[in-house]
């Protein structure tokens, strides 16, 4: 029987993980062991921080909306709350997207939330 030798397999893989942490500092960059590693904490570092990017958005959108609504005389939170009062449906981005490009209709909103 022939045996099987792993080497191109082996130089592949190793060359595949290498190429996934070019610009790494240290060892991480240029061992296969520890590119590895960085890869794996790499990866479930962008799986918490894609929901973070998230919640991140949300926030900016409410600093837009409070920004805005002080200008027109009234606080974020009164203005929320009236406009789940009116039963107005409008989610905070296009309330952000508003504040910031269409300031009239924007304006028009808080109105009909006061």
């Amino acid at each position: 029987m022939t045996r099987v030798k792993k080497g191109v397999n082996a130089l592949k893989s190793r060359k595949n993980t290498l190429r996934m942490v070019k610009g790494y500092r240290n060892g991480r960059g240029t061992k296969q062991r520890q590119a590895y590693e960085a890869i794996y904490h790499a990866g479930t570092y962008a799986f918490a921080h894609r929901r973070d990017k998230k919640g991140d958005a949300r926030n900016l959108w409410n600093v837009k909306i409070s920004y805005a609504a002080k200008g027109l005389g009234t606080s974020y939170s009164k203005l929320m709350g009236g406009l789940k009062k009116k039963n107005i449906l409008l989610d905070r981005k296009i309330l952000a997207t508003l504040a910031e490009e269409a300031p009239k209709t924007f304006e028009k909103i808080v109105e009909m939330a006061k």
